[in-house]
């Protein structure tokens, strides 16, 4: 088959299993990816290898910018510690837990068992959005859910890059890992707010001189995100947070500078794309199995292969629920005792829901997919196999268990029925003095 028609019939099975997901009353990425895996197991479907460039370059920026520009700023902005908290500070912890565990209990190097620390340490974006829009939740744990899967990306691919250089290089050095890592993102912040800046000047000198309709400035819009990644990817900075920030910072000023009738047309299009990208991202996770699978070959057996799989599947899962009731309480009882602030504590219902909803998705998939072949020449990369294959039962683990169980944990937790469930407008709780 050629490959745009191998697109269009993956198109075709997406309509078809996000009208059954509908039926289902189920989140569309589960039925996806578990449709997708089922599907590449067939012997007639077509074979098609993810390419990590294609998500990373092309998938990751518009879905990234489009959930950056609908996130309200001022509600951003309130909980920034505590999304940081979890973007950075739960990231970085998650990699060394997996890390270690890895090194210990399936015997991976250390820069390697590194490696897949890093690949498995991030929420996905896409899934966290996907699966929370229909489950009621207070408006602050979905804002904090959002604000961190829009940045924990970066933290993860920065840590992700390092280790494959150490990998390469045979040498790590902490201090220069820290200062790489501050100005990686210090840069790619920088290089948002300025794309950023340039973008509503070009929309306002449009507009002012009537140059272009709505489907012209929709079409920038499309471009936009493309247009700050990859300067700030050749400046070898975040392109991630470079999106983000862009993403945040024309979406708290849009009113100013789009009209309403174009704001429409402009959300009805982004609508279609997003959904068009999620469902091929989700159901080509799904077609990936064979693949991990003849990279795999013959070197570990089946009890060895689903000791792994689970022990490291279950330890992302704790590490992230050890991880979000100290970060959620210990800072507001060191308001309380240091500065004198009485923030209310949040309810352990909450924050239980935040522990839970960790679904890793394509960016890890992608990561792990882009690993070199080689270190060297006629070297091979180190246990690439094992961790492409421990990635994928991650995200599938992660995916399907977290994302069925989160609908009945919320109702069981009557989280649904907390203050501000229902609210359709974004709260400004602030949790800093």
């Amino acid at each position: 088959m050629l490959p745009f028609e191998i697109v269009l019939l993956l198109l075709a099975f997406c309509v078809g299993l996000g009208m059954l997901a509908r039926y289902c009353r189920m989140p569309y990425p589960i039925l996806l990816v578990v449709g997708g895996l089922i599907l590449s197991v067939q012997p007639w479907a077509p074979r098609f290898e993810l390419d990590p460039d294609i998500v990373l370059l092309l998938f990751l920026p518009p879905l990234l910018y489009a959930g950056a520009f609908n996130t309200s700023w001022k509600a951003f902005r309130s909980n920034i510690r505590a999304i940081s908290l979890l973007a950075v500070g739960l990231v970085l912890f998650t990699t060394t837990v997996v890390a270690i565990v890895a090194h210990e209990f399936v015997g991976l190097p250390w820069a390697v068992a590194f490696i897949l620390g890093a690949i498995v340490s991030p929420p996905d974006a896409v899934a966290a959005m996907a699966i929370t829009q229909n489950v009621k939740l207070p408006k602050i744990v979905t804002t904090i859910l959002e604000g961190e899967s829009l940045v924990n990306d970066a933290t993860a691919l920065v840590a992700y890059r390092m280790a494959v250089a150490s990998v390469i290089g045979g040498a790590f050095s902490l201090s220069d890992a820290i200062g790489k890592f501050a100005i990686v993102s210090v840069g790619g912040i920088a290089m948002g707010l300025a794309g950023g800046w340039l973008i509503l000047r070009m929309h306002r000198w449009i507009d002012k001189r009537n140059l272009a309709d709505a489907k012209l400035t929709i079409a920038i819009t499309l471009l936009t995100p493309f247009a700050v990644f990859f300067p700030a990817e050749h400046l070898h900075v975040s392109g991630v947070l470079a999106v983000v920030t862009a993403g945040l910072w024309v979406g708290h000023r849009s009113e100013t500078i789009f009209r309403v009738d174009w704001h429409h047309e402009a959300r009805a299009v982004w609508e279609m794309v997003e959904f068009l990208l999620n469902s091929l991202i989700f159901i080509l996770i799904g077609f990936q199995l064979p693949y991990v699978l003849e990279h795999l070959g013959d070197q570990y057996t089946l009890v060895q292969l689903v000791s792994y799989a689970t022990v490291v599947s279950l330890v992302v899962v704790v590490a992230r629920l050890v991880w979000v009731f100290p970060g959620a309480y210990v800072p507001r009882w060191l308001d309380r005792v240091l500065l004198g602030c009485r923030n209310p504590y949040p309810p352990w219902q909450s924050v239980a829901v935040v522990g839970w909803t960790g679904m890793r998705g394509v960016v890890s998939l992608a990561a792990a997919m882009a690993l070199p072949l080689e270190i060297s020449k006629g070297v091979p990369f180190p246990c690439r196999d094992i961790v492409q294959f421990l990635t994928f039962w991650v995200i599938f683990a992660t995916l399907v268990g977290q994302g069925l169980t989160l609908p009945a944990l919320v109702r069981w937790l009557g989280v649904d029925r907390q203050p501000g469930a229902e609210e359709t407008e974004k709260p400004e709780e602030n949790e800093s003095c």
